[in-house]
């Protein structure tokens, strides 16, 4: 069995007071750069994802050995790390905690993976969630444990 199927989450993080940072494409990319950089360090496979302006969505899955707890504080903590040394910024950038949802099966997966794509459609952003640079476009993203691939 996969490893990661029964550890997916479905996770909400929000700004600080709901600041619009991640509206400056260089912010944005910077968050991007830390998020892909701990996936790649094998902390936690990454399903979906959008970066609002002042919120992000993941659908992950964390490394059997480390918590979601941890797994949020390296990509919530890098970041803050990272934009405070290149900006020189002092400012508060997450609000303190985030939500998350345990992925239960198939369906549960499909449906958050949806919300996920759909949410850039929902703010009135664009028209079709591809159009959205964040949404799923042009990134390598995990591919779902198998437990949760939708069966036709």
């Amino acid at each position: 069995m996969d490893s990661h199927s029964d550890r997916t989450f479905f996770v909400t993080s929000v700004t600080w007071q709901r600041r619009e940072l991640f509206r400056r494409e260089k912010t944005a990319r910077l968050f991007l750069e830390t998020l892909f950089a701990y996936r790649e360090r094998g902390i936690f496979q990454l399903y979906e994802f959008v970066l609002m302006p002042d919120h992000l969505h993941l659908l992950l899955a964390p490394n059997a050995t480390i918590s979601l707890e941890k797994t949020m504080q390296f990509i919530k903590g890098g970041f803050s790390h990272r934009f405070m040394k290149e900006t020189g910024s002092k400012m508060e950038i997450w609000e303190r905690s985030f939500t998350n949802h345990r992925i239960r099966d198939e369906r549960d997966y499909e449906q958050h993976r949806r919300y996920i794509q759909e949410n850039p459609v929902r703010a009135g952003f664009v028209k079709v969630s591809r159009d959205y640079p964040s949404a799923h476009s042009g990134f390598l993203l995990d591919e779902a444990p198998q437990r949760l691939k939708l069966v036709a």
